[in-house]
């Protein structure tokens, strides 16, 4: 058990490099009513309304692969885990571990499933909620509980496994994390298609994600009213990659221009827009077939810049940029818009000056509202974890 501390004038930094510690950590906080903010590798600190705390816990010692078992296609890490490092590493056995989040060089293991951060490839892959069986936490009344994997202990009833991917640090501190991981692909080809409207984008789109030959990623970029690409990424057999890029090639040839080549650089670029977008920069979730009529309906507010979708599962951004009027009203619209299509939103990225004017959950009515509350309640009663940085934190 060992401890790394930092302090500085305004804020005490501890290291953890153990569960057992962490949880110690989080006990002596809650009894002294002291806040505390998780950080792994600080590429999310944008999201929410994180308020300033007595104390940051940061998981970084808390890294290092536990167990690969190339055989079961399972592999444990430390939440601290650099998302690069285990890439590097699983692909030295031949595997992979099928999220491509954004930051993938400074995202750690643990921030990423806190996130719910994944990237294009959970159109074949699956995203965190599929690839994740074991988790290991520390609870902030000093308990160390692990859920799935080798070991079951669910708290108060709730299935813990499931409720920290996304829970952005405010119920309990992850510390270690078991995944499903696939073998490497044999072979990966691409094709982008350019068309003159959303409409024909996402028609192409959804007549690739419905044929057997799967794709691994469906990207779709809007830069303007007249200017929209379909990026299609392919990978497994050779024959069932040739099959796919063919199937995706006819669907955009009958509506707009496609050329086949490597989309690597392309993907990459359109996964980390939320690290390089000012303005306003908001995600929405929706139905894939709803898609459609909320980007026609976002290309049309005034300042819109830049949308990207994930259109096999629904995710989808969109950047605003103008003076500050401009850039509420947009933010207000595009919240709303994803209500009515059936889906939800939130602002992930907005100037600090405009903070009090763009709540970063819109107006609060946030499906699942109740439930979220007796979660936090239940597992972090006197709220110390992430002040802010959810609707319910």
């Amino acid at each position: 058990m060992s401890l790394d501390r930092n302090e500085t004038a305004t804020v005490e930094r501890l290291r953890p490099a153990d569960a057992r510690t962490c949880a110690d950590i989080l006990r002596r906080a809650g009894e002294a009513r002291q806040t505390v903010r998780v950080r792994g590798g600080g590429t999310k600190e944008y999201l929410g309304d994180p308020r300033p705390t007595d104390l940051v816990l940061e998981t970084t010692s808390l890294g290092g692969i536990v167990e690969h078992v190339p055989a079961d296609l399972t592999v444990t890490v430390g939440a601290g885990t650099r998302f690069r490092e285990l890439e590097d590493a699983l692909a030295r056995a031949g595997q992979m571990l099928a999220l491509d989040p954004p930051h993938a060089d400074a995202a750690t293991i643990g921030g990423i499933v806190a996130a719910n951060s994944s990237g294009f490839r959970r159109a074949r892959y699956g995203g965190v909620r599929d690839l994740l069986i074991g988790t290991r936490c520390a609870l902030v009344d000093g308990t160390v509980a692990s859920a799935g994997g080798r070991v079951v202990k669910n708290v108060a009833g709730y299935d813990v496994n499931k409720l920290l991917i996304g829970s952005l640090g405010t119920l309990a501190v992850i510390t270690e994390c078991t995944f499903k991981v696939t073998p490497l692909p044999v072979a990966t080809a691409g094709l982008r298609a350019r068309f003159r409207r959303a409409a024909d984008a996402y028609a192409a789109a959804d007549l690739v994600a419905r044929t057997p030959a799967r794709p691994a990623a469906l990207a779709i970029d809007g830069r303007a009213r007249d200017a929209w690409e379909l990026v299609v990424l392919a990978e497994g057999e050779p024959a069932a990659v040739d099959r796919a890029i063919a199937i995706a090639a006819d669907a955009a040839s009958a509506r707009g221009r496609a050329e086949r080549g490597d989309v690597t650089a392309a993907l990459t670029a359109l996964r980390e827009l939320p690290a390089s977008a000012d303005g306003v920069l908001v995600r929405a979730s929706l139905p894939p077939a709803a898609q459609t009529a909320f980007a026609e309906a976002a290309m049309r507010l005034e300042g819109f810049a830049r949308l990207v979708s994930d259109a096999a599962s629904g995710i989808v951004r969109v950047q605003v940029r103008g003076d500050d009027d401009v850039l509420v009203a947009a933010a207000d619209s595009l919240l709303a818009d994803a209500r009515v299509c059936g889906g939800s939103a939130r602002v992930e990225r907005r100037p600090d000056r405009l903070r009090a004017r763009v709540e970063a959950w819109g107006d609060g009515d946030v499906p699942g509202l109740f439930l979220m509350r007796r979660l936090k309640d239940a597992f972090d009663p006197n709220g110390i974890l992430e002040p802010g940085r959810s609707v319910v934190a």
